[in-house]
């Protein structure tokens, strides 16, 4: 089934333009850069697979906003 929702213009704008401070984008590269080189701690580990898991979360709500605006990613 599916529902129609309204949703106002600029909460769905803020969606598509949603992104990782930059502090936390850079932590978490280094951290993906640690664990290509199998370095991680287990406490960096969690913590890369809890900002992975946010990022695809960021990423699949932007793409859907991207879509209702009828819009591209940059």
């Amino acid at each position: 089934m599916t529902a129609t929702v309204a949703a106002p213009v600029d909460l769905v704008e803020s969606l598509a333009n949603m992104r990782f401070p930059e502090t936390t984008n850079a932590r978490l590269h280094w951290l993906m850069d640690r664990n290509t080189e199998g370095l991680l701690t287990p406490g960096e580990r969690e913590e890369l697979e809890g900002l992975a898991e946010l990022s695809e979360t960021m990423a699949l709500l932007r793409a859907r906003a991207l879509y209702l605006l009828g819009r591209r990613p940059v």
